[in-house]
């Protein structure tokens, strides 16, 4: 017998916990965006009012504006909107605990055998609408299916664009509501890959589910048989509370508040990087064999950058020798254009109770070192140790301990 899946779609969820917390904006038109003097002047959140107007996410402020003069423009706050999102798992927890986040505002939620208690999946649906609304004053919207896959073109397609948020798809139903839509309208399926679907005939997703299975491997392999899946509605991956447990990669991306045009001020941001990635790797009790660096070019009309990565010798989570190989990376691939943001990661990850040991170097108390650093930041917070280099005009590492996701808590 089928599962049932829910995905739980919180309604422009950073604009709507504004509202919440605000009854003063409630009939206004407002969008959550970031500071426009540090590049971050686009919309991440906008109300239903706003988008009325045409504003939509990703629409930068001043076109907003364009859009509608008189539009309530709030900074984002991550740290009260990761809070929000922990009480709604919680919510969502009454009601089963296969719970998985799927990202800030969108959780599955599996209900097979919760049916006795709370009744039909529509009907539980309906009930955790309630719920979430009376405590959070926050509008979801629920797809269902039989699988992960399902319950999200369901709630993409359908329940955001129907007047109670709640739309089932089915085996039996797909066909009928599923197959006619556009073929861009499918989860895993962008603007590139669509033009190379209708360049081959495929026009919705119907086609595309009933294309020869072969012809689409020979052109895109693995990729091409779960664009066939998607298509047709199968998905074997379960929901569980453990998918970010098993992480392949850990990095840091920073769009930088001005251009930085020297080598000796990117080495600054690189450092500080590296740190906050190695960082995180000895959290997890993990080290890092391959080292991978991205940056983009500073000019929007002809853009530039790339994104490398060597192996090291060795794995390591410490700082100075993750940023020894990073710096030779950059400098390597570097066109000397002023850049605008920068990456780093750590992949190739395995756990740090084996260490290569040095005849040159006491690698095992330098890796030490790196736990003390971290365990006084975590005592005493962010900055209360730093790298002197963090202290010059180029450094960020301030600054950024003030935010969550590269906006203020």
């Amino acid at each position: 017998m089928d599962s049932v899946v829910f995905l739980i779609d919180m309604q422009s969820f950073y604009a709507s916990i504004e509202k919440a917390r605000r009854p003063e904006l409630k009939n206004r038109p407002v969008v959550v965006s970031g500071d426009p003097e540090r590049r971050s002047g686009v919309v991440l959140a906008a109300c239903p009012i706003a988008k009325s107007y045409g504003i939509k996410n990703a629409t930068t402020l001043w076109e907003a504006w364009q859009h509608c003069p008189h539009l309530t423009v709030v900074r984002p706050r991550m740290e009260l909107y990761l809070q929000a999102s922990l009480r709604i798992t919680g919510i969502l927890e009454r009601f089963s605990d296969l719970v998985e986040p799927y990202s800030i505002d969108e959780q599955f939620l599996s209900v097979k055998g919760s049916e006795k208690l709370f009744g039909e999946p529509e009907e539980m649906a309906k009930k955790i609408q309630d719920a979430i609304r009376t405590e959070m004053d926050i509008y979801g919207r629920i797809g269902i299916g039989p699988n992960k896959v399902l319950s999200k073109m369901a709630c993409d397609n359908f329940a955001k664009k129907n007047k109670t948020g709640i739309f089932q798809l089915t085996r039996d139903n797909m066909k009928k509501y599923l197959w006619p839509l556009p073929v861009d309208r499918m989860f895993g399926v962008g603007r590139r890959m669509s033009r190379h679907l209708q360049r081959m005939g495929i026009r919705t997703i119907g086609e595309l589910a009933c294309f020869p299975l072969e012809r689409l491997k020979k052109r895109w392999g693995v990729n091409g048989h779960i664009l066939w899946l998607t298509a047709n509605g199968i998905d074997t991956s379960p929901v569980t509370r453990e998918s970010f447990s098993q992480q392949k990669a850990i990095g840091h991306h920073m769009t930088l508040p001005r251009d930085y045009r020297t080598p000796e001020e990117i080495r600054v941001i690189l450092l500080e990087l590296c740190e906050e990635v190695c960082r995180r790797t000895r959290s997890h009790h993990l080290m890092g064999q391959t080292v991978t660096v991205g940056c983009r070019g500073a000019s929007f009309e002809f853009p530039s950058g790339f994104h490398r990565q060597m192996k090291m010798p060795d794995p390591t989570n410490q700082t100075m020798e993750v940023f020894q190989h990073a710096w030779k990376l950059f400098d390597k691939f570097w066109d000397e254009q002023p850049i605008r943001s920068l990456g780093v990661s750590l992949s190739q990850l395995q756990r740090d109770d084996t260490v290569q040991l040095s005849l040159f170097a006491d690698r095992d108390k330098e890796m030490q070192l790196g736990y003390v650093m971290d365990e006084i930041k975590q005592r005493f917070g962010a900055t209360a140790i730093l790298r002197a280099s963090s202290l010059t005009p180029a450094g960020q590492a301030i600054e950024r301990s003030r935010k969550i996701g590269g906006h203020y808590k």
